[in-house]
């Protein structure tokens, strides 16, 4: 026992001798103008150091620096690229022995970092890194094994009052990132700790603010990050913003692991505005582009709400269209993009079109975008739809199949393209693919092939029957026979394929039934000018005579040639008066004809 004692008294003698000869004869302070002329020899630049530096060894290994500036190159605006108003670092000694580290305190207070760009491209980092080492060969693989560590035991950390200003002169603008705190609680491995953080930011064109706080645990290998009770606010302001502010809120359960390289979040609440979602996010960032996958459960999502109003008068605005973009818009970032998205939504409404119960599956793998899923309830009906873009050259290209049965077509209509011209329950499929983006393009260059059936409806803004009954009585000299009735034609059946070329909808074989005529013909829709050019044929199967007449059923059998002219908002309906009365008078004389053949039959008796 007397060995072990002496041997403990000659350890402590020599670290007291130690730490009374480097606390009272070595001086840090010393060695300030050797550090300064150092970092001007490397860098360029000016170092001060206007605190005394203090240190400590015993028990605790620890240093404070204070009023640390280091100054950007030359003729740079600030003049300063870092100051430090305070750091302190306290470890404990002996501990460091066993590989144990025990920190007491790590504190930076007033870090301010001023990163600037001039407008010839010069930077604040330029001449920092011009000394290269090309002596730097060694593997940091072995990270691991030199971080392998019995214990990490920290007192607290606070970081507060730092901020980072990004300074463009080529555009003349200035972000800042402020990081008002950070704390980090009583921490060791393998157990969880508190933290908390306060940030804000000022960019351009809107303020951001944040904070949040939860548990953060690291194992004893040092390979394993576990945060929980991660919660989150963020709130934003600007004009661009809907209702120039935003709140959102978000709190997630995240695990990472270093060793295998993937983030695992789980989303417990995730809101907006009036959007609410649920759902969890994997990263794996160990290959050259890192592989996410998401699944989002998300309730009820207005798109028309989310995006900025437009200011001024309307009138005004359609008077002045924005010009389309000629440009075909940059995709080549979805080389670097590998992700598949699961959703699944409530509802969504777009451009005032209401959706319902969405599914969606979509993926992004090397520069091509693929929906393999998508359906929804819509206006009664169902969608479903696929498609495809590639976007790996400059002009893209797009395939799509899309279907949609048993939809309501006239709400459709109405709030996705305010036409109010059909209603019935429709059915539609089309097939398509294209090139570009570009607006005019996307019309000019799409390729498709459809058919369509609808049952039970109506046509709006033309009645067929009146039209051919006041045509009728025209013809027999009552010039007064436009009885106003709706300007609707009701069917059983309106059926048609399509054809898509040079913006140019080409329908072959349109046919609708009704109880009263049946309509044949053909005809085209230009979406690019909006123009109709349809050439119809009706033909009279029941009585056209309005409630309360007579019996008229001398247009049975006639063939009347029907027009629709043009556009889509306002669509005309026309009869060809002349077909008209040459059917009338063929009729006649196919009658003359036969009461002759009879009256010759009679005087041959035959």
């Amino acid at each position: 026992m007397k060995v072990v004692k002496w041997l403990l008294a000659i350890v402590l003698t020599i670290v007291v001798g130690i730490t009374v000869y480097l606390t009272m004869f070595f001086d840090l302070n010393n060695f300030k103008p050797q550090i300064v002329d150092a970092v001007k020899k490397q860098t360029g630049r000016d170092l001060q150091i206007s605190q005394d530096l203090s240190w400590s060894v015993f028990p605790s290994l620890g240093i404070k620096l204070g009023g640390i500036s280091l100054s950007n190159p030359n003729g740079f605006t600030p003049a300063a690229m870092l100051d430090v108003n305070e750091a302190v670092a306290n470890v404990a000694l002996m501990p460091l022995f066993s590989q144990q580290i025990e920190v007491d305190l790590l504190k930076l207070d007033g870090l301010t970092l001023n990163l600037v760009t001039q407008k010839d491209g010069k930077t604040s980092f330029d001449g920092l890194t011009a000394e290269t080492s090309a002596e730097k060969p060694q593997s940091t693989s072995s990270n691991s094994e030199a971080m392998s560590l019995q214990t990490l035991d920290i007192g607290g950390i606070e970081l507060t009052n730092t901020n980072i200003n990004i300074i463009d002169m080529a555009s003349n603008t200035t972000q800042t990132f402020s990081l008002k705190s950070f704390t980090l609680g009583q921490f060791s491995l393998g157990q969880f700790a508190d933290f908390a953080y306060e940030f804000s930011a000022t960019l351009p064109d809107m303020q951001l603010a944040s904070s949040g706080q939860g548990k953060i645990k690291v194992d004893q290998a040092l390979q394993n990050v576990t945060i929980n009770d991660f919660d989150m606010v963020h709130k934003a302001q600007g004009d661009s913003l809907p209702g120039k502010a935003i709140t959102a809120e978000l709190s997630t359960q995240m695990k990472m692991a270093l060793d295998a390289k993937t983030i695992e979040l789980q989303l417990t609440k995730m809101s907006a505005m009036d959007l609410a979602a649920t759902g969890d996010i994997k990263i794996n960032y160990g290959n050259s582009i890192p592989k996410i996958a998401m699944n989002l459960d998300v309730g009820d999502i207005d798109v028309d709400a989310l995006l900025p109003k437009q200011e001024g008068d309307a009138k005004e605005n359609e008077a002045t269209p924005e010009t389309a973009p000629s440009k075909e818009p940059d995709l080549s970032g979805l080389k670097s993009v590998d992700l598949t998205l699961n959703l699944t939504a409530k509802s969504i409404k777009v451009s005032n079109m209401l959706t319902q119960n969405w599914q969606m599956k979509m993926a992004v793998n090397k520069g091509v975008l693929t929906l393999s899923l998508l359906t929804a309830d819509l206006y009664e009906g169902k969608l479903a739809l696929s498609a495809k873009l590639d976007g790996r050259k400059a002009v893209p290209t797009y395939v799509f199949d899309k279907k949609l049965t048993g939809v309501q077509i006239r709400p459709l209509l109405t709030d996705a393209a305010e036409v109010d011209l059909l209603s019935g329950t429709a059915s539609f499929e089309v097939k398509g693919s294209g090139a570009s983006l570009i607006v005019d393009n996307l019309k000019n260059n799409l390729n498709a092939v459809g058919k369509f059936e609808v049952a039970d409806g109506s046509l709006y803004g033309v009645n067929i029957p009146q039209m051919i009954r006041s045509a009728q009585q025209k013809l027999k000299g009552d010039l007064s026979a436009d009885k106003k009735e709706e300007l609707k034609t009701d069917f059983t059946s309106l059926t048609g394929s399509f054809t898509m070329k040079d913006a140019v909808v080409t329908n072959p074989d349109l046919a609708m039934a009704s109880p009263l005529i049946r309509l044949n013909g053909k005809g085209t829709a230009n979406i690019a000018t909006e123009a109709l050019d349809y050439t119809l044929t009706t033909s009279v199967v029941g009585s056209l005579s309005g409630q309360g007449e007579p019996a008229d059923e001398s247009l049975k059998g006639i063939d009347i040639p029907l027009t629709i002219k043009g556009t889509f908002q306002e669509p005309k309906f026309g009869i060809d008066t002349k077909a008209l009365l040459e059917g009338q008078f063929k009729d006649e004389a196919d009658k003359a004809k036969e009461k002759l053949k009879e009256g010759l039959f009679k005087k041959l008796g035959i």
